[in-house]
């Protein structure tokens, strides 16, 4: 019962954050009106990524930021949806759902798994240790607007396909579709089963490799990536394409390959006995089949 009413006491405060940046992006956005759409959105992107970063400093949890990862797209979308003139584009409808899907998912994975303001990412508590004068630097920098910039970089690149005054749904749409579901579906069934092993309490020295996690030590990571390709394939028409829409995806990319595995990976490796025989056999992002059958545990 105290585990609850401790839950439910950082989700409210949590909801209150993001409510409150909802209003604060409200009232500044006469301020921005006459912007161009993508400035306007990273303007008010920006405020309330500083919103929900004074109330990580108030309740001393930067993991108060963690679901803005996933809520902040629907909201930016939107926005670039119903900033231009009304036109018939159900490409725009079928990105916009994908979106939800993805976002409503993502961000009740985290509600269930965090335990309350008592529980922080154990990335932020690594900071917290390595760098306790400038924590809160760090904090508001790396935790909260490096993703946000990230996240945003990964919106841009559907930019085109969300405004764009077409009427049909092309063939290149449908792969768009289908690697996009793939993706959120991948994420899902990844989580699922990590979320099931975890519950079984296997022992502090064991680790995932089954299912998906067979063929990739982070099949959930790739699903994530694999999603943002998949939104910028929408934009890909020749018709549509800029330069610019590949900042997305390419940002994904780099960041999960080159910080989010091998931060995991040193973290699995001081925690996991065999971790080490586990990485040289199974692909760190990609699924594919490993270069032997372990002995399953």
């Amino acid at each position: 019962m105290e585990n609850t009413r401790i839950k439910v006491k950082g989700l409210l405060v949590t909801l209150i954050a993001y409510l409150t940046a909802l209003i604060f992006v409200f009232l500044f956005y006469p301020l921005v009106r006459s912007l161009h759409p993508i400035l306007a959105a990273a303007i008010l992107d920006a405020l309330a990524t500083v919103i929900v970063f004074i109330f990580s400093m108030a309740f001393n949890n930067s993991s108060v930021y963690d679901p803005y990862w996933s809520v902040a797209p629907i909201p930016i979308l939107l926005f670039w949806k119903f900033s231009q003139p009304a036109a018939e584009n159900p490409v725009a409808w079928i990105i916009l759902a994908l979106v939800l899907l993805w976002g409503t998912r993502l961000t009740y994975n985290w509600a269930r798994r965090w335990t309350g303001l008592q529980d922080e990412d154990w990335r932020y508590t690594n900071f917290r240790k390595q760098f306790p004068g400038i924590y809160w630097l760090i904090s508001f920098l790396g935790i909260h607007l490096f993703p946000t910039i990230l996240v945003f970089l990964g919106c841009m690149a559907v930019y085109p396909a969300i405004t764009a005054n077409i009427n049909n749904i092309s063939f290149l749409d449908i792969i768009a579709m289908l690697v996009t579901l793939s993706a959120i579906l991948l994420e899902y069934f990844s989580d699922e089963q990590l979320r099931s092993f975890v519950t079984q309490k296997s022992g502090s020295g064991a680790y995932l490799k089954t299912g998906l996690w067979k063929y990739s030590r982070h099949p959930n990571y790739f699903g994530e990536v694999l999603f943002w390709i998949g939104l910028s394939i929408f934009s890909m028409k020749p018709m549509l394409f800029e330069w610019w829409i590949l900042s997305g995806p390419l940002a994904m990319i780099l960041l999960f390959f080159f910080i989010s595995v091998p931060m995991t990976d040193e973290r699995m490796l001081g925690r996991k006995k065999g971790y080490d025989a586990h990485m040289k056999h199974t692909s760190g992002l990609i699924p594919w089949p490993p270069k032997h059958t372990e002995h399953e545990r």
